[in-house]
């Protein structure tokens, strides 16, 4: 089971994501930002759409949704506790659901916290998350909806994944969150060398993203509220860790 994975910058700094199975030709969005470069991208490579992935309610990452289904006739999938919110579905999913494209076997992962009702789709036999404004590239979505300790299980269940695993996240934020990122851990070398890249890579005109779970276990303070490094590095050694991940939002949203 592979896809073929094609990052689509929408709007200021989203992104948008077509996943192909190549044994089948199925396609697959992964959240829909906006219609024209998306239908862009399909008629560049001449593909057909079949399915609408929708991680979570916010206007950024649905507008596009009813244009891009008029155009293309792609069924919608999202949600069952979010479809009150989100454009009309054709398949409602929760945690421990399976979803396809083609012969790639997919499952939801319920991530709420940035939201209540944001979910991750994670396509085990491609190595592959979607994960949205749950797990960002260094950092995390703001806890709009839920609660901090919500968010930080969202995130726990998240860096269970796979250790090489990417990451395909919702907006290119990466390097803001760097430079907040070293305020927390200045003495995580592995982070000032990501810092350092993240730079070269924007200066390019290049997506930060995907990235591996891996690069995020080691350089994302948010994933890295457990590890008593980080824990000394805030001077709370003794904390619970969803306590510790709290400060570090906390000082991410004053940031």
């Amino acid at each position: 089971m592979s896809l073929t994975i094609v990052t689509v910058p929408c709007l200021q700094d989203n992104y948008a994501y077509l996943a192909r199975d190549e044994a089948t030709g199925q396609t697959a969005l992964i959240d829909a930002p906006e219609a024209a470069p998306i239908l862009a991208a399909l008629a560049e490579r001449g593909w057909g759409l079949d399915q609408i992935l929708i991680t979570h309610h916010h206007g950024d990452h649905i507008d596009g949704v009813a244009e891009i289904r008029e155009q293309t006739g792609a069924r919608v999938v999202g949600a069952a506790a979010d479809a009150h919110r989100l454009p009309p579905l054709d398949m409602q999913v929760s945690e421990g659901d399976h979803v396809a494209i083609g012969e790639t076997e997919g499952v939801v992962l319920d991530v709420s916290g940035h939201t209540v009702g944001h979910i991750a789709y994670h396509f085990p036999g491609a190595k592959a998350a979607f994960t949205a404004d749950s797990l960002m590239c260094l950092g995390c979505g703001r806890v709009f909806e839920g609660t901090m300790p919500m968010m930080w299980e969202s995130l726990s269940k998240l860096a269970a994944l796979p250790a090489d695993t990417l990451i395909h996240s919702g907006h290119e934020y990466t390097a803001a969150n760097a430079r907040f990122a070293l305020t927390v851990e200045p003495g995580n070398d592995r982070l000032q060398a990501r810092a350092k890249y993240i730079d070269e890579t924007r200066a390019a005109g290049r997506p930060t993203v995907p990235v591996t779970l891996s690069e995020e276990l080691a350089t994302n303070p948010f994933l890295r509220a457990s590890q008593p490094e980080l824990k000394a590095a805030v001077g709370m050694s003794d904390a619970p860790d969803a306590q510790v991940f709290a400060e570090v939002r906390t000082r991410k949203d004053n940031f």
